[in-house]
């Protein structure tokens, strides 16, 4: 199975380009299946229906959250209506929607499809991913029930999102990291067979800071003052995430590549597009 996987969506510049560049990546890199962390997709916070919509029909088989997930109050009740949907696993025991579900890819393969939040660094309190993680991939393990699994690990720390890879190597297909916004150099498969990437870096424009406007960010660190609110940059955007091409019979990775296409960023992935 080809998999491909792209970072945080920001503002209307990363929603645009995705809407214009994924059917095209589809097509040239013959993907199987596409997920997209989409929590910054609305003016930088949360995610609307109306743009979910845009991102899954534009291409993308499930749409992955964060701890923004219900920034945009209509996410509370569209994700309950929308099963390629998926929010953070360890949220809340009450939130709306699912944190795991497994999917359908274009080949009819079975995708099993996770999200947890990290705890090192974060504002909230959540429950343990690790827990959570490894009872869902008890119940849907690799070579059985499902032919390939895909964990967005959500957080800061890269330490957290390395440990939650190395916890799930042999267990998950891929384990990718969102959250921070900056891709690493660190795309490898692991020991047992996970592909790895500690953050897949963003979808938008990188002459920003993390995908915002530098003037507020800028102004915040200089002088501790807040002015305003942050506004998504609008310049060229990067499309940044991880191409993965999988075994159907053991579900682990035998092949790993970077992505970033477009804007600022020197071009990576399967093949020039």
């Amino acid at each position: 199975m080809k998999i491909l996987f792209l970072g945080d969506v920001v503002g209307r510049a990363g929603r645009t380009a995705v809407v214009e560049r994924l059917p095209k990546l589809r097509e040239a890199w013959k993907l199987d299946f596409v997920v997209v962390n989409g929590e910054n997709s609305t003016r930088g916070m949360g995610l609307s229906g109306e743009h979910a919509k845009e991102i899954l029909d534009a291409g993308a088989d499930v749409i992955t959250l964060g701890d923004h997930a219900f920034d945009q109050k209509d996410m509370m009740t569209f994700c309950e209506n929308e099963p390629r949907i998926i929010r953070p696993l360890n949220i809340s025991k009450v939130a709306p929607g699912r944190g795991a579900r497994v999917f359908q890819a274009k080949r009819g393969q079975k995708v099993l499809v996770t999200q947890v939040l990290g705890r090192v660094f974060m504002k909230q309190p959540y429950d343990d991913p690790f827990s959570a993680l490894d009872q869902t991939l008890k119940q849907f393990p690799l070579g059985g029930l499902v032919q390939a699994s895909l964990v967005d690990i959500h957080c800061e720390a890269t330490s957290e999102k390395m440990g939650v890879g190395h916890f799930c190597d042999g267990r998950a297909s891929v384990v990718v990291g969102t959250h921070t916004h900056v891709p690493t150099g660190d795309a490898q498969i692991l020991p047992s067979g996970t592909a790895f990437q500690s953050d897949a870096g963003m979808c938008g424009d990188y002459d920003s800071v993390i995908g915002m406007n530098k003037a507020e960010p800028m102004r915040r660190f200089i002088t501790g003052m807040n002015k305003g609110r942050f506004e998504p940059a609008m310049g060229d955007v990067t499309l940044c995430g991880l191409y993965v091409e999988t075994d159907d019979r053991t579900g682990k990775a035998t092949r790993v590549e970077m992505v970033r296409n477009g804007g600022r960023l020197a071009a990576s992935g399967p093949s020039p597009v």
